[in-house]
């Protein structure tokens, strides 16, 4: 297939601009080892007019946070009639908020951690009486685990909504679940293997996601086959809710008993040496190489 000239949009100027650049790196590296003529594009240094004055005909779209998977570069390549990988405007938006993800996965009927927003004026013993200890604090538009505390004490609520606020005007507060974290890697119609998530920190935290060596990534996630098939289902399901297309990534809880639930969505999941789409698909027989080159085939406008 002759795709012209592609680029791939990479950096940024969010919060996550550096694993941005070590996403597109790989995908780049991939592409030109395909024998494909792509080039680093960043909007940071560049407008995206130039898209059309270096006569590029498609983007694969490496960035990570606001102003790259939240829909924003999503619309303005709609307008420029250049077709891009993955999710079009509206699932990218839903999935960077995770505030009206959960609205809208729960008016699908799917199972949400119990959660609530926090502002200045919350009633913050209220929130960690209703949601029990310990629980989670995030800004709602941030990816990579950034501004997310563990709160394990009374009180401590209000340190951890001050950190959130720091990258984004709306906060959540979420019930911490004891069972596990998982993840499932979604290729167009198809989900890829679970992917069991053993941090040696407190959480899945940046760090663990990206520099540190000793988390462990469990594929067989140790479910077995049977519960394995109703959570990919579940997260086909729950990216199908929010209109994800091409592909993407379901985070999902286990409770103390067992019971799944939806976390996040991810419509720009990482592509670096840590990233967990190319381990599952990995897992399930496509190299990073072809990966890359089916989303790129599959590339489109909304």
């Amino acid at each position: 297939m002759n795709f012209g000239k592609v680029a791939v949009m990479m950096g940024g100027k969010s919060a996550e601009r550096e694993v941005s650049l070590k996403s597109g790196a790989a995908v780049l590296s991939a592409l030109r080892a395909a024998g494909i003529d792509a080039a680093p594009f960043d909007p940071q240094d560049k407008p995206l007019e130039a898209l059309h004055g270096e006569n590029f005909s498609r983007v694969f779209i490496a960035l990570h946070g606001r102003g790259g998977e939240d829909g924003s570069m999503q619309g303005a390549l709609n307008l420029l009639n250049i077709p891009y990988t993955g999710s079009g405007v509206l699932a990218s938006a839903l999935a960077m908020d995770k505030w009206r993800c959960k609205l809208v996965w729960a008016a699908a009927g799917l199972p949400v951690p119990e959660y609530g927003i926090v502002t200045p004026t919350s009633n913050f013993a209220e929130i960690e009486a209703r949601l029990g200890l310990p629980l989670f604090v995030k800004p709602a538009n941030e990816g990579s685990s950034i501004g997310i505390s563990k709160v394990k004490e009374s009180g401590g609520l209000r340190a951890a909504f001050k950190l959130a606020a720091q990258y984004d005007s709306c906060v959540i507060a979420e019930r911490f679940l004891a069972g596990g974290e998982f993840t499932v890697g979604i290729i167009g119609d198809q989900a890829l293997p679970v992917i069991r998530i053993v941090p040696q920190t407190e959480f899945y935290d940046f760090a663990a996601k990206y520099s540190r060596d000793d988390t462990t990534y469990h594929i067989p996630s140790g479910l077995g086959e049977a519960r394995e098939a109703e959570i990919r289902a579940m997260a086909l399901r729950a990216f199908a809710a929010l209109g994800g297309r091409s592909w993407g990534r379901i985070d999902v809880l286990l409770d103390a008993e067992g019971r799944a639930w939806c976390l996040e969505a991810n419509t720009s999941p990482g592509m670096t040496d840590h990233s967990l789409v190319p381990m599952a698909a990995k897992a399930a027989g496509i190299s990073f190489g072809d990966l890359v080159v089916k989303l790129l085939v599959e590339a489109r406008c909304d």
